[in-house]
């Protein structure tokens, strides 16, 4: 199993009852779709995302009428995620409530599965920390350790202003606000979508992957949503992003150049 850099170049037969054909040359860092209301951005965005299967196979799509190519191209595989934008209802509450009886929305059952992947992403950091200082690297086991406190760090000054501040002793993600300690559910909608965004990335351990993102600034501040790009990639320079927006915030920090409207991709 070989995984991909990065998706190269995404091919769509018959997007809307075979009256568009699309084709997007992607840039490797950071993609932006942009266009009027129902041009298409999301169903594009939705057909590559389900054209993936679970295990990241991009040789036998599921999805006909869906071709990708990767970089390298011998590579079969790539490491994927999706952030959806809307703090949703849960449909099957009583399913999730024999998980955790606070989650109440898809946003929190997200920011659930990932508070699991954060705990496994610390124990695969603490085992490398661990076989460096063994081995006399204190250097190298220093820099491992950087991209957890960065990413407390940004969460700490993104949360600033309500006085959040995440609890450092803890290995599960808890909040301390004027003597009370939070939950990730108990975060405004705004709070949780940055949360769960950054998450995302970080628990990726730098890999090579790409993160579709669907008009991730609802919900976000528009100064949260200036510095949403930038941010992911500091956390994760490897990342691709793919992403649809209505905003311009979104790429006011100087992605102009990464905008592709979906006008000009489909023929």
């Amino acid at each position: 199993m070989k995984y991909a850099d990065y998706i190269k170049q995404i091919e769509i037969d018959a997007l809307w009852s075979g009256k568009k054909h699309v084709l997007w040359t992607l840039d490797p860092h950071v993609n932006i779709l942009s266009g009027i209301n129902g041009v298409g951005k999301s169903t594009i965005i939705n057909k590559v995302f389900r054209s993936i299967n679970t295990n990241g196979d991009v040789v036998n799509h599921l999805l006909k009428g869906v071709r990708i190519t990767v970089e390298p191209e011998d590579a079969t595989h790539v490491r994927f995620d999706m952030i959806r934008s809307l703090d949703s209802p849960v449909l099957d509450t009583e399913t999730l409530n024999m998980v955790d009886a606070r989650i109440r929305s898809a946003l929190d059952f997200q920011l659930y599965h990932l508070q699991r992947k954060y705990l496994d992403y610390q124990v695969n950091i603490g085992n490398r920390i661990i076989a460096e200082l063994q081995q006399g690297n204190a250097e190298a086991a220093q820099q491992l350790s950087q991209a957890k406190k960065r990413f407390q760090d940004i969460v700490d000054d993104l949360f600033a202003e309500t006085g959040k501040k995440i609890v450092r002793t803890e290995n599960e993600i808890r909040f301390s606000q004027i003597g009370e300690t939070l939950v990730p559910y108990q975060l405004s909608s705004g709070e949780k979508q940055m949360l769960a965004i950054l998450l995302t990335v970080l628990v990726e351990n730098q890999q090579h992957y790409v993160l579709f993102m669907d008009e991730p600034e609802v919900s976000l501040h528009i100064e949260w949503q200036k510095q949403l790009i930038d941010l992911i990639l500091e956390l994760n320079p490897n990342v691709q992003i793919i992403l649809t927006t209505h905003s311009p915030a979104v790429i006011m920090a100087g992605w102009a150049d990464s905008v592709t409207e979906v006008d000009d991709i489909t023929v």
